[in-house]
């Protein structure tokens, strides 16, 4: 069993994905981090944009050996590649059709903060994919967050 987190502005006990934004880099649904400071940051970032509610890391357990599971369709990235731009683009596209992918669960890096202005560089063809990748590596090192679809093995810790 491996801790993950989860920021937002208000306590999770349960994964809401009726909540959850879409358009995000693996799609929409609830997303957990291994790095808790991540989802510190991100709880933060919440509270600032909403205006509501506090800061409030949930904690959950998963057991990481369904990651390899036969009976889950995973999807992992081990590093920023052209392949996982395309990937994000393709589930930030507000025009194209959702949800793009069938995958219970994705893992891999995070995009950083720019990612809709990359995304309108490469779209209108100013920056190349290999440049759109460098672009969107984040800030503060690779961190990878869990991405979990309508399947979820995870319990508050």
């Amino acid at each position: 069993m491996i801790r993950l987190y989860h920021g937002s502005n208000q306590r999770v006990v349960v994964p809401d994905l009726l909540h959850s934004k879409p358009y995000k880099d693996f799609g929409r649904d609830f997303y957990l981090s291994a790095d808790k400071a991540q989802a510190e940051d991100m709880a933060a970032q919440k509270v600032s944009q909403t205006q509501e509610g506090t800061a409030v890391v949930s904690e959950f357990l998963f057991d990481e050996t369904l990651m390899s599971s036969k009976s889950l369709k995973v999807l992992s990235f081990a590093d920023y590649c052209e392949e996982w731009a395309q990937f994000v683009l393709a589930n930030r596209n507000k025009d194209g059709h959702h949800p793009v992918h069938d995958y219970d669960i994705v893992y891999g890096p995070i995009a950083d903060d720019g990612v809709t202005y990359q995304l309108r560089r490469y779209e209108g063809g100013l920056i190349s994919l290999t440049r759109l990748v460098e672009e969107l590596k984040y800030a503060k090192g690779i961190t990878a967050p869990y991405y979990f679809c309508e399947y979820q093995d995870c319990r508050e810790r």
